[in-house]
């Protein structure tokens, strides 16, 4: 069985991570004294006398007992002098977790502090962090976890995720999953791996217009579509991974180490090894003849006058063109 303290107050601003506490508490309380091993008072019953008469009733519960007290932020100082005494110890086998959601001007007395401390127990403040202040945070909690992010990168992370700080964590320990080499993770990595469906889609299309892969870019781009993306933003997204393939296809035709390159990539690992291994198969002159279809394509579009039916179809034709193009040009 985990050792337990006689006391607890968890207390802060950040609610959700308070009721994560509590939530955790209770399944380990319960796993430790079973279900009528565990009091809560919470609501009208959480009040300081109802806490005094839980310490002093005898129980026939076997085993350790759990009081679990929700609303301590709405007590006062002169109201806990009863539970002075009941508390000073704490009665054996017993422990009392004291959870206090503050906010504003409710707060935890610094009479419980006090309490709670002076019967050997622990205390943890679950505070939000101010929005200025995640990108640092998000920092040091990746390197807790083995992940180097720097400032730009815990930025994108935020922009891209959102300010909750549980939603930022899941998103940092997929990150320590995916990287344990504790590489340093650039901002368009970021941007990547906690883009939405609709941002993977267009990678995907651009991945299989370099690999070739005429039917799945076709299938991509109508999906995308489908959902509402503009032709000129996926022209966009499309011309930057065949750019960005052109490159690495220079690369190797100079003589540069696969492994060189991969590490100029700033993208998960195997997503660099895919697109290595495309650009490889595709070589620099079907790449370079990619890169100016999908440019002639943004300057007729830019011209004016195509309706979204012949956008479409002049997207689908290039789409063709370029997946379809072998080494030889044809």
């Amino acid at each position: 069985m985990p050792s337990f303290k006689p006391a607890y107050l968890i207390h802060g601003d950040d609610h959700g991570r308070i009721a994560e506490r509590r939530a955790r508490l209770r399944v380990l309380a319960e796993e430790a004294a079973g279900a009528q091993g565990v009091e809560v008072l919470e609501g009208e019953r959480a009040t300081p006398e109802a806490v005094v008469a839980a310490l002093s009733t005898m129980t026939f519960a076997i085993g350790h007992r759990f009081i679990v007290v929700d609303g301590a932020e709405r007590w006062k100082d002169r109201e806990l002098a009863g539970l002075e005494t009941a508390m000073v110890p704490v009665p054996p086998e017993t422990t009392i977790a004291f959870f206090a959601r503050e906010d504003g001007k409710l707060k935890a007395p610094s009479r419980l502090h006090d309490l709670v401390r002076a019967a050997g127990g622990d205390i943890s403040a679950e505070s939000g962090v101010k929005p200025w202040e995640l990108p640092k945070w998000v920092s040091e909690r990746a390197a807790e976890l083995g992940v180097q992010l720097d400032r730009d990168s815990a930025r994108a992370l935020v922009e891209h995720v959102g300010d909750r700080q549980q939603r930022l964590l899941r998103e940092l320990e997929k990150l320590a999953l995916e990287f344990g080499d504790r590489r340093p993770i650039g901002p368009e990595e970021i941007d990547e791996l906690t883009a939405p469906s609709a941002e993977r889609k267009v990678w995907a299309l651009a991945d299989a217009l370099v690999g070739s892969d005429e039917a799945a870019a076709i299938a991509l781009f109508l999906a995308l579509r489908a959902q509402g993306e503009r032709v000129g933003s996926l022209q966009y997204w499309m011309a930057q991974r065949v750019r960005t393939a052109l490159e690495v296809a220079q690369a190797l035709d100079r003589g540069e180490p696969a492994s060189q390159v991969k590490r100029g990539l700033r993208m998960p690992s195997r997503a660099a090894d895919r697109l290595i291994a495309d650009a490889r198969r595709a070589g620099a002159d079907r790449l370079r003849r990619a890169l100016e279809q999908l440019a002639d394509l943004e300057m007729a579009s830019r011209g004016g006058g195509p309706g979204a039916a012949s956008e479409d179809t002049a997207m689908l034709l290039a789409i063709g063109r370029i997946a379809g193009d072998d080494a030889s040009g044809a």
